[in-house]
């Protein structure tokens, strides 16, 4: 096996019980990188609780989780993020008062070469700005400046703007939770050439979705999850959107 054939992000036999409840059961699944992989399943069907173990914010109870063929222990979000994988929730944690550079740079601020400056904690803003127009233009994301305050731009150029600073520093694992669920039909089309534009980066997309049509133009594959199990792991160019809302549903089933 080369190193392409190693999935970039392997989870096998997951579980996570909530006290008597079973959250999820034995999950497996796994996604290479330049792979867009879409987590679909119904209210509760457990995609919220497994990319929450994935990302930190859960420890599971059971079962292994491997980034690039090595076995890795995620117990916080920090211990996610060191492992290369970035979670792009739907709250964006974005602050709209605030310039597209320093949201790109929050928590990452560059700051002033001059010691003594430095010491008073001066920013290099200049700096900030060039590198984040640098990682806009390597993601094709169109906004008017690195300099304009969030809070101005639309919907779907927010969430972009969310989705560099996730893949901005390194990253090659991206799980974005619902990116266009509160976005129209044009900014939907820009959050889905962004997703596109990842993959051919080489980036690894876990992408979590209600939309089965953008599932279909974005995917690689699909695993369904029904009430905490996985119900099926089918390639995107061998189903119909209506092939997908049956396994969610449980009108059919697809091997595993």
């Amino acid at each position: 096996m080369t190193a392409d054939d190693v999935p970039v992000l392997e989870v096998e036999n997951l579980s996570k019980h909530f006290g008597p409840v079973e959250a999820l059961s034995g999950v497996d699944l796994s996604v290479r990188r330049g792979e867009v992989l879409a987590l679909l399943g119904d209210n509760g069907a457990g995609k919220t609780t497994l990319t929450r173990c994935i990302s930190g914010l859960y420890r599971a109870t059971s079962g292994t989780i491997r980034v690039d063929g090595r076995e890795v222990q995620i117990a916080t979000p920090q211990d996610a993020r060191d492992c290369g994988i970035e979670t792009v929730h739907q709250g964006l944690a974005l602050v709209g008062k605030m310039d597209v550079a320093s949201n790109l740079f929050l928590h990452r601020e560059i700051f002033h070469r001059n010691p003594l400056l430095r010491a008073l904690g001066w920013l290099d803003k200049r700096a900030m700005a060039a590198e984040a127009t640098r990682i806009l233009e390597k993601l094709k994301v169109r906004v008017p400046s690195a300099g304009v305050p969030i809070e101005r731009l639309s919907g779907g150029q927010r969430q972009a703007v969310a989705i560099g600073r996730a893949v901005g520093w390194g990253k090659h694992i991206v799980i974005l939770d619902e990116p266009t669920a509160a976005l129209g039909v044009e900014q939907s089309k820009h959050v889905n050439e962004l997703i596109l534009t990842l993959k051919s980066q080489g980036v690894a997309v876990l992408l979590i979705s209600h939309n089965m049509q953008h599932v279909i133009e974005t995917c690689d594959r699909a695993v369904v999850l029904r009430h905490g199990r996985k119900a099926g792991d089918v390639r995107i160019p061998d189903v119909t959107a209506r092939d997908l809302v049956d396994l969610i549903t449980g009108a059919v089933r697809a091997a595993a």
